[in-house]
C-alpha cells in the first residue's frame, strides 16, 4: 500500500481554523464526509470521539492522527488538515498540534499499516516543515506522495 491509494488531492485543507480538539475532530470528519455520500458527518465524528476516549491520537511533534473503523467506508481513505495555529489536542508531548492526518477503513489492519506509513513520513522534521510551509492543498498532496516513495 502507498499514501497516493488512499489520499486524494480533494482530501486535504491547508486552511484548517478549529480552535479546539473537538472542533478539529469535526473539520477532519467532514473532510470525509463531503465526498462520499454514505458517511455522516457526525458518524465519523462518534468514531473519532470514541478512540480518542483511549488514548490522544496525538502522537508529539505537533501531529495527531485520528483514526477508526466504519463499515460504510469502502475503501481505508486519509484526509490531511494543516492548521496555521495549532490545536490543543493532548497531544503526548503537550505541544499543540499543527498537522492532522484523519484515517477511516473498514479493517484495522489496514490502518496500522497506515499509522506506521504516516509516522514514518512525519518523524522526519524536514517533512513536517515543508508541509506547514505548503501554501496549498495540492502542494501538501505532492509532498506527502513525494516523501512517501523516497
Amino acid at each position: 500500500m502507498r499514501l497516493a491509494d488512499i489520499l486524494d488531492p480533494d482530501d486535504v485543507t491547508v486552511n484548517l481554523s478549529a480552535t479546539g480538539k473537538r472542533a478539529a475532530l469535526r473539520a477532519v470528519a467532514e473532510l470525509f464526509a463531503r465526498r462520499d455520500d454514505r458517511l455522516s458527518e457526525e458518524e465519523v465524528l462518534r468514531v473519532f470521539e470514541e478512540r480518542e476516549a483511549l488514548a490522544s491520537t496525538g502522537v508529539g511533534s505537533g501531529v495527531a492522527i485520528p483514526h477508526g473503523r466504519l463499515d460504510e467506508v469502502e475503501r481505508l481513505r486519509a484526509v490531511v488538515a494543516i492548521s496555521g495555529s495549532g490545536i490543543e489536542f493532548d497531544a503526548i508531548d503537550g505541544r499543540p498540534v499543527r498537522i492532522l492526518v484523519g484515517l477511516l477503513g473498514r479493517r484495522t489492519g489496514e490502518h496500522l499499516m497506515a499509522l506506521r506509513r504516516f509516522a514514518r513520513l512525519l518523524r522526519d522534521d524536514d517533512v513536517r516543515r515543508q508541509l506547514l510551509e505548503a501554501t496549498d492543498a495540492p502542494s501538501v498532496h505532492e509532498i506527502v506522495l513525494r516523501e512517501d516513495e523516497a
